[in-house]
């Protein structure tokens, strides 16, 4: 039998060292982009360096491990991108001393492994690329997948302020960690404090509402969710209230704290299909604290299809009864994907 403890462990230290590595590159846009001449370029470097790092963490930790990741070498590989390459082994050396450069590359490539195994890791080493370079919100979501669901989960949010009267839009100094085990709850880790369990209240009959809305609207179909926000009022004693904007797998962690109602993610072009890095982790830790996660037709989500989420369309995260007027709406307004 797995030992979840030993594994969340792992998890959470290579979130949390990747979430450094991470930060680092943030803070040194500019040096990054004259070394590689790309201004795309640090997300791409802090990509690759975040996957190098939790690879390291974990089969350091637990052994030979399989580990779904968003990326692999052959970008670094091609002669055309050696600047980012060698910022990418300079970054993880940042972390993990004596790495070498095929070092770093193996590393990179331990998250090329497959689904078709009865638990693995799945991990996006830098989830809200453009919140990562505006200087915003992004995260590192690492989860352990067994049997078709999330079982353990680690979700480093190095810019995420624990303060709700912090602005999200400014990077927080500390951030903070998230960590959770299927029926264990989940617990928030904000710099050096001691684990605080995460639990959410749902919502009040009569309270003005809130969801979590992309920075990038192109995310998610922004006027399926206002219609659905103005069914809810229209149909309940709720008003809406100004939303939560952020980029990334934070949102889970926002609804899941109580600081938006609501995360929707309504699909906005047919046939798109939802990788399962994108939201293993980030279900994972709004469920330990009490919101339900499904797809907009109120569906589990099945991480059992491969790479994505074949068998859903978008994605529900809220408290039980915000989660049922969510739904409800859906279906009364009759919003299906194109």
């Amino acid at each position: 039998m797995a030992d979840y403890a030993k594994m969340l462990e792992a998890a959470r230290d290579a979130v949390t060292l990747a979430s450094g590595v991470c930060r680092e590159v943030q803070q040194a846009l500019d040096s990054v982009r004259e070394i590689t001449k790309d201004d795309k370029s640090p997300v791409t470097v802090a990509d690759f360096a975040s996957q190098a790092v939790v690879a390291s963490v974990l089969t350091d930790a637990l052994g030979e491990i399989v580990l779904v990741g968003e990326e692999d070498s052959k970008f670094l590989r091609e002669p055309e991108h050696e600047a980012h390459l060698d910022a990418v082994v300079a970054a993880v050396n940042d972390a993990l001393e004596g790495k070498s450069t095929d070092d770093v590359l193996r590393l990179i490539d331990i998250g090329a492994g497959d689904t078709h195994h009865a638990g693995f890791w799945t991990l996006d080493p830098i989830d809200g690329t453009k919140g990562f370079l505006r200087g915003q919100q992004y995260a590192i979501a690492l989860a352990y997948v067994e049997n078709g669901e999330p079982v353990v989960g680690a979700m480093g949010c190095p810019n995420l302020p624990t303060d709700f009267s912090k602005p999200l839009d400014e990077a927080d100094p500390k951030g903070c960690v998230y960590e959770a085990i299927k029926g264990d709850g989940v617990f928030e880790i904000a710099g050096d404090t001691s684990p605080t369990r995460v639990r959410r209240n749902d919502v009040d009959e009569g309270s003005a509402i809130s969801v979590c809305a992309s920075v990038e609207k192109a995310h998610s179909n922004v006027s399926d969710t206002d219609r659905i926000l103005e069914h809810i009022e229209q149909n309940s004693s709720h008003t809406t209230g100004e939303p939560a904007r952020l980029d990334s797998q934070c949102k889970y962690a926002v609804t899941a704290r109580g600081q938006a109602d609501a995360y929707l993610r309504m699909p906005t072009r047919a046939g798109y299909v939802e990788r399962i890095w994108d939201h293993a982790a980030g279900a994972l830790v709004a469920t330990e604290a009490g919101c339900f996660v499904t797809d907009i037709f109120g569906n589990a989500l099945d991480f059992s299809q491969g790479r994505g989420l074949e068998k859903n369309k978008g994605i529900v995260c809220a408290p039980p009864r915000m989660h049922g007027l969510v739904i409800g709406a859906i279906d009364a307004l009759g919003i299906k994907p194109a």
